[in-house]
């Protein structure tokens, strides 16, 4: 799909999409204009009854016109208040109150445009992050711009310092130096060598950098989480419908009274007061401005919703379902020993073999003999004829030698692996643990005050899960701890959660955890490999690890649909309320319109309550 396209779909206010939202301005200003122009020069005189028609038609058409489609589709439309209050308007020659309305209509239609793009601005960022266009490298050097959707694997592109990688490839620059954060959250400033992964998303932080594409555009890192976004701006939230149910309602108490009014007045004027004061456009903008509102405040704090659904389910949450791994520990299991085997090689050299062997492995335990080996400040080394075998090991040739790390059976519990050569054997063994995050603690007793019964559901065995527990400390004894669970077993637990009528919300990291994920009422997924398993089955991801980021969505969540019910019941509350002095008499047409587009502009401010957050809740740090 091309990013033309793509602005097409999201329609995010800026770009091409900006100037198609911009284009909405034109109508209220062409209907002002008509409305001053019939007021000064043609209210008095016979032919400004047909200029006021005129301008009203063309000023409406569009109203109409998505009316008779709903209409066609069986749709129940908001509209058709204001399609009766203009025509009631038309047909008592109050031409001046028509126009004020249909100003009113299209005045509301550019502040919810606006409103929208508000609120979707920090996603609109995503998309806006990856260029148009690739620079080829070809014989040694930079030559033209391509179309990046046209961009085959295999072909080598040039990546200047601080330029955004726009693809996915493997770096053939001798070494670079790039800030992954925001794919991955971790502050670090990653330095590659090459024959090293590169993903798009992460920006150059050094010199030029040349990479070989390994992933076409519409399969690379960053398009997926483009992917998401899209996916969650077309979903229709529950809120979305809600408020439709509302406006069957509201209607309906609009024709009674309007047709009380009529009853005891036989005041055409009256009926037309109600239906101006009565259009229902609190209803169509409070819940989208604030649920995009809410996927603003997500954005910022890079956690993905993929569905608008979620801030509902997240709103109605009462139990917290938590994986050990990865999820209230690291889930990146750290060297604690290093245990020399062979005396001819010493702690610094063994580290620098193992990380040039382990450096593009996704095994957790190779990122941890990576990171023991850079906080050692062990030379880097570069291995060639990698081979990994998933379950034995991984091997490769540094300076001629053949090295091989493999976790040995009978070290099997205690997460050690050794590393060995053809000639000498075993030459050293790596000992590895997991830790507890640093707010473990505090979030969980958070999640408790919140309200939330929280259970824990972990493939480790008991004693590792009862140990993790005990690091808890007091707070340990605030969780409902399940070990030794399959896959299987932990999507059971979940399922029996919910026949209990409890709303689960399920917080996993790995592959292991996309049953339960799926099968929770919302799944959120801490995950730095977005093409994971995990990460389909969620509903909520995480670009990092901070479990912090639990309680802010949820508290997000819970903001989000408080400012959208409120938005709508105050916009129907103050409606009502004119419509109710309107039928006694005590509104004029004209005034009602006006204070009418005063209910919308307070509807859409608080709404957009959603997008600007609280200053205590606009970081999750």
């Amino acid at each position: 799909m091309t990013k033309a396209t793509e602005a097409k779909i999201l329609d995010l206010g800026t770009g091409p999409g900006a100037r198609k939202t911009l284009s909405f301005f034109k109508m209220p200003i062409f209907v002002l204009a008509g409305l001053i122009v019939y007021g000064v020069f043609f209210r008095s005189v016979a032919s400004g009854r047909w200029f006021a028609i005129g301008i009203i038609v063309i000023g409406s058409f569009n109203l109409f016109l998505e009316t008779f489609k709903a209409l066609v589709k069986r749709q129940f439309a908001l509209d058709y208040i204001a399609i009766t209050a203009i025509l009631v308007s038309v047909l008592t020659g109050e031409y001046l109150v028509g126009l004020v309305i249909v100003l009113m209509l299209s005045g509301g239609t550019t502040l919810e445009k606006y409103g929208l793009a508000r609120a979707k601005q920090s996603l609109t960022s995503l998309t806006n992050r990856i260029p148009n266009e690739v620079v080829l490298w070809q014989g040694g050097r930079a030559e033209v711009r391509v179309p990046i959707e046209g961009v085959a694997v295999g072909t080598e592109i040039l990546v200047r310092k601080g330029e955004v990688v726009p693809l996915d490839g493997e770096l053939l620059s001798k070494e670079a130096v790039f800030d992954e954060s925001s794919l991955t959250g971790e502050p670090y400033i990653m330095e590659k060598v090459e024959g090293d992964q590169v993903r798009s998303g992460t920006v150059n932080q050094g010199e030029a950098a040349v990479v070989r594409v390994t992933k076409p555009d519409r399969e690379s890192t960053y398009r997926k989480i483009i992917e998401l976004v899209k996916r969650a701006q077309a979903e229709k939230a529950p809120l979305l419908r809600l408020a439709n149910r509302y406006s069957i309602f509201f209607t309906v108490l609009t024709a009674f009274i309007a047709g009380v009014a009529y009853a005891f007045s036989r005041d055409i004027n009256l009926v037309l007061a109600v239906l101006v004061v009565a259009t229902p456009c609190p209803l169509i903008l409070a819940t989208p401005i604030a649920l995009f509102g809410g996927m603003n405040v997500a954005a910022r704090n890079r956690i993905l919703v993929k569905n608008l659904t979620s801030f509902e389910a997240l709103a109605r949450a009462t139990v917290v379902v938590l994986d050990k791994t990865g999820t209230i520990t690291l889930g990146r299991p750290v060297v604690n020993k290093v245990e020399i085997l062979n005396k001819q090689f010493d702690r610094q050299s063994v580290l620098g073999i193992a990380e040039a062997i382990e450096r593009n492995s996704l095994h957790p335990l190779a990122k941890a003999i990576v990171e023991a080996a850079r906080q050692a400040g062990a030379k880097r080394l570069m291995a060639t004829n990698i081979v990994e075998s998933l379950g034995s090991g991984i091997s490769a040739t540094i300076h001629g030698r053949a090295y091989t790390l493999a976790k040995m059976s009978r070290y099997h519990h205690s997460n050690a692996v050794e590393l060995q050569t053809d000639t000498d054997g075993s030459i050293a063994r790596f000992e590895f643990e997991d830790r507890l995050k640093g707010d473990s603690a505090d979030i969980i007793k958070a999640l408790k005050q919140l309200g939330f019964k929280l259970y824990i559901f972990t493939g480790d065995r008991e004693e590792n899960a009862k140990k993790i527990i005990a690091n808890l400390g007091a707070v340990g004894s605030l969780v409902t701890i399940r070990a030794n669970c399959t896959p299987e077993q932990k999507k059971d637990g979940v399922v029996q959660l919910k026949q209990k009528r409890e709303t689960v919300a399920m917080v996993g990291d790995g592959i292991n955890d996309a049953p339960a994920l799926a099968a929770a009422d919302i799944g959120m997924v801490f995950s730095n490999e977005e093409h994971t398993a995990a990460s389909e089955a969620a509903d909520v991801i995480f670009l990092g690890g901070d479990l912090s980021s639990v309680t802010f969505i949820l508290r997000t969540a819970k903001r989000t649909i408080r400012v959208a019910l409120q938005s709508i019941w105050c916009g129907i509350g103050l409606s009502v309320l004119l419509m109710v002095l309107a039928a006694a008499g005590q509104i004029p047409p004209l005034v009602g319109a006006v204070m009418q587009e005063g209910i919308d502009v307070l509807v859409i401010i608080n709404a957009l309550r959603a997008s600007i957050g609280r200053p205590e809740e606009q970081s999750i740090h």
